[in-house]
Order: structure tokens, then sequence, then C-alpha cells
């Protein structure tokens, strides 16, 4: 009798706002242990839930596309599709997604390539948990979250003018030469690659022959160490 007496939408809140106010997170890195160590201390945070977990950075962007996030915690150095591109990915494909970059790089190209890429913050992975909560709940508000000591880099690059040395992949390749130089410098060969992104390997072929002149790069081991330098791929890989 009590509960036929209450309006119905009055009790809509009571059971259904938690899940309905909660900060819909997903969680990219490529090592499991960090995103075990995420999901364990976010998910003690009434107002946040962790909905999924991707090692790369392709599977990242299957799962925003699937489940329409909020927020998705970005490594740069992750296979397949780092996250840069992952993030410019998302950028132009779920433009109401932010992303924050949670990496081991302070160098103020990876800042920079990340923030131009799209990210609404960077933050290093050895911050405390509180400072992630924060940076998420900020960004949330449509601000854009730097730590300290990223906030310091990007200041003083910006006021000795920031100049980069050598070819800026972002600048020079194409968002495809770029995911194509990535799987190359990872090891993969041309058929492989050409399965990975669903286009022919004459494409591939093609791709790999204009990356080398336009970065005037003719081996693979140069590739690789440029790649390093620019974020593209990681040593680990």
């Amino acid at each position: 009798m009590f509960f036929q007496e209450i309006p119905l939408f009055w009790l809509q809140p009571l059971f259904f706002q938690g899940d309905m106010m909660a900060i819909k997170i997903v969680l990219a890195d490529d090592h499991q242990i960090v995103r075990h160590g995420l999901r364990t201390l976010l998910g003690r945070e009434p107002d946040m839930k962790v909905l999924a977990e991707a090692d790369n950075g392709r599977t990242a962007l299957r799962l925003i596309k699937e489940l329409h996030p909020d927020v998705v915690i970005m490594d740069i150095s992750m296979p397949d599709l780092n996250g840069i591109e992952a993030t410019r990915q998302v950028r132009d494909e779920s433009p109401g997604v932010k992303v924050i970059a949670l990496s081991m790089h302070s160098d103020s190209l990876f800042v920079l390539n990340m923030l131009k890429a799209g990210a609404s913050g960077y933050l290093l992975k050895d911050c405390a948990l509180e400072e992630l909560v924060k940076a998420i709940r900020i960004v949330m508000n449509g601000k854009t979250y730097l730590s300290p000591g990223i906030s310091d880099i990007v200041i003083k690059d910006f006021v000795s003018g920031w100049i980069s040395t050598g070819v800026s992949a972002f600048g020079a390749l194409s968002n495809r030469e770029r995911e194509v130089l990535q799987l190359l410098t990872e090891g993969h060969n041309t058929n492989k690659i050409a399965e990975i992104l669903c286009v022919s390997v004459k494409t591939v072929e093609a791709h790999r022959k204009s990356i080398m002149n336009k970065l005037g790069i003719r081996s693979i081991a140069e590739l690789t160490k440029y790649a390093i330098r620019q974020g593209i791929t990681s040593l680990e890989h």
C-alpha cells in the first residue's frame, strides 16, 4: 500500500540515480597490473564506474564505440595503435568522450602531441589516486587538467618558443601513414599490416614508400628510432 501511494517518478531517482549519475570510464593501458589497480581504486569512488579495459589503442576505440563512456584513461605507449593516435580518432569519431593521458612520459613532445590530439588532461603515472580522481571530475566539467609538473613543462616551452627538433610525424605523415609506421616498427610484415588495417598489400607498400620519402629514412632500424622519439611506438614493443 505504501509503494502504491508514492508516485512512480519519486521512486525512480531512489533506484536508478546511482548508475545514471556515475561517470563511465574505459581504461586503456597495455599493462594488466596498471589496469587492475586503476579499476580497483576507481571502483571505490561512489560516482565512478569502470566499464571496460583495453590493452591497445585499437581495442580502446572499439570499446568506446560500443559502450559510449564519459572518460577514457589513456596510456601513450601501447602496441598496435598508440595513445596519441587513438586520442585523435576519439576526438574525430566520439567528440563527446573526454580523454585523460596517464603516462610515464614527461617530455614536452609527448605532452604537446597528446594535447594537440585532443586530450583534456595529462598526468604522470606516479601521481596519487586523489589527483586522478580530481582530474576526472575537472574534465567532466569541460575544463583541462595538467598535473603540476606537466604544467611547468608546457609553460616553459611556450614561453621559450617551443620548436620541435627534426620532422614531426604528426605534421609530416598522414593518419594512415602513422598507423603503418607503428605497425612496421613493431615487426609486422606487409601482409599482416594489410590484414590489420583491412587494406591491400599494394596500399601498405605505397604507404611505406611514402613514409620513407617524407622522413628521408631508408631502414627499419632508423624508422624504429624515429618512431620511439615521436611517441608512436616504444622499446617495449
